[in-house]
């Protein structure tokens, strides 16, 4: 990518010389001769860095300063000053300036600097990009479910996001724990810290202290240097400690006291470091029957058990189906750079009628196996993966309907409202969520005496 550089100096001549130096160099630059110019380009056009002189007439380099910084925050800024104006430089450095350049000035520390300071701009820019994904990606618009059971989780996520309390978040394996741990942190205001996820279960027990507070150097035989543990790692912001009903007793008793008082000393150290972090934990084993038995300590359990949120399975919230089918295509589509537009109202059938005992992680693996051997516009039944039709996956083994097209008919029934509620009563977005065609919809629609309400816009 080519940086584009403004140049903001009274000297033409200089200009001129700047300018011609920073194309040899292959940046694209562009010179204005005073402050109003700089900012009128500013606006109009997008520019990676400004390169100015600190003497202008009307508007000064400083003056220019504080209003880039003021209207383009991350905007590196580089001043051109005399030496006998290196004071002013240096409170401009305070100011907000990436840096100055003294007249007079070779070529090759004008070279050296902008490259120095377009190198941060860049790595700011990515960190930005990079944040803005993943506040995006765990946004509330992708905690997917309209559900009574999952709206319930989305409110209690909403209630307890801008607060400091401690969340356990309590549900089978592949519920979506962590993606709802992700979406409390995204949207508090730790969000611009970080966000360190643990799996207590995959970390040995002989490692597990270490690696959660740190150790100094010679702490044990191998600690050749010292190094800061996950606490240290999340501070300011959120530390996840997944299946913590595998975290074992001897450390359960230490994160006990950082929860109690906010401290923890690393291996091998007498001296406490503050532990400002969010705990969010997660387990899908019931760590009250475990306290019970003296697997879990009582007291840690209620220090975590102070705003429980229990994620529903699948089977549970099974109407949200064709939502989180939705999803998943278009995010395969874009990853595989497929055009599947959703499946056949068998192929959802069978979906419905599955338990998925690994919840919606299995679900998201299904989809892409059928997306991958699918032929057609729509997933079918026939690229449903086989397991989806044993006896042992149903839900009753020895049990049958005692009408099949009353059931089949109140399982399309249910993902047609869903579909409907989720497009806002818009016929043809609901075909689109669906896979159908919009007067397949609306045959299906008077078939079944399905009711349309729209919610008016606010």
């Amino acid at each position: 990518m080519t940086h584009r550089i403004l140049i903001v100096d009274d000297e033409v001549r200089l200009a001129d010389v700047l300018q011609v130096a920073l194309e040899d160099m292959g940046y694209e630059s562009e010179a204005v001769a005073s402050s109003a110019q700089a900012l009128a380009r500013l606006s109009e056009e997008p520019f990676d860095l400004v390169l100015t002189d600190l003497r202008m007439p009307d508007l000064d380099g400083r003056a220019l300063l504080h209003e880039i910084k003021r209207r383009w925050a991350d905007m590196p800024v580089v001043v051109l000053t005399a030496f006998s104006s290196m004071r002013d430089a240096v409170d401009l450095i305070k100011d907000g300036a990436f840096d100055y350049i003294a007249k007079p000035f070779d070529i090759e520390d004008i070279e050296a600097t902008i490259a120095r300071a377009l190198r941060l701009s860049d790595v700011t820019r990515d960190n930005e990009r990079l944040r803005a994904e993943l506040e995006g990606r765990y946004s509330f618009d992708h905690l997917i479910g309209n559900s009574p059971v999952f709206r319930q989780v989305i409110r209690q996520v909403s209630d307890v996001c801008e607060s400091k309390t401690t969340v356990l978040l309590l549900g089978e394996s592949g519920t979506g724990k962590e993606v709802v741990a992700r979406a409390v942190h995204f949207n508090s205001p730790r969000r611009k810290k970080p966000f360190v996820a643990v799996n207590c279960a995959a970390i040995p027990e002989g490692l597990m202290e270490s690696e959660l507070f740190g150790h100094v150097k010679g702490a044990f035989t191998g600690a050749v240097a010292a190094r800061a543990g996950r606490f240290a790692q999340a501070s300011g912001g959120t530390l996840f400690l997944d299946e913590i009903g595998d975290m074992p007793l001897s450390v359960q008793a230490k994160i006990l006291r950082v929860l109690q008082e906010r401290t923890f000393e690393p291996v091998g150290s007498s001296k406490s470091e503050e532990a400002d972090v969010r705990i969010i934990a997660a387990t899908h084993k019931d760590l009250r029957k475990l306290s019970a038995e003296g697997a879990f300590r009582e007291d840690l359990y209620y220090r975590l058990n102070v705003f429980p949120i229990e994620l529903p399975s699948l089977y549970e919230r099974i109407t949200d189906l064709p939502l989180l089918f939705s999803f998943f295509v278009r995010q395969f589509n874009e990853r595989m750079g497929k055009r599947i537009i959703g499946a056949t109202p068998e192929a959802l059938n069978v979906m419905a009628a599955y338990r998925w005992p690994g919840n919606i992680r299995e679900l998201q693996n299904c989809i892409e196996r059928a997306m991958i051997v699918a032929r057609g516009p729509s997933i079918d039944v026939a690229d449903l993966p086989r397991y989806l039709f044993e006896d042992s996956a149903r839900p009753f083994q020895n049990s049958f309907p005692s009408d099949l097209d009353q059931e089949l008919e109140r399982l399309e029934k249910t993902f047609i409202v869903q579909a409907l509620e989720a497009a806002d009563g818009v016929q043809a977005k609901a075909a689109g969520l669906l896979g159908i065609a919009e007067r397949s919809l609306w045959h299906r629609i008077k078939k079944l005496g399905i009711k349309i309400s729209r919610r008016p816009n606010n």
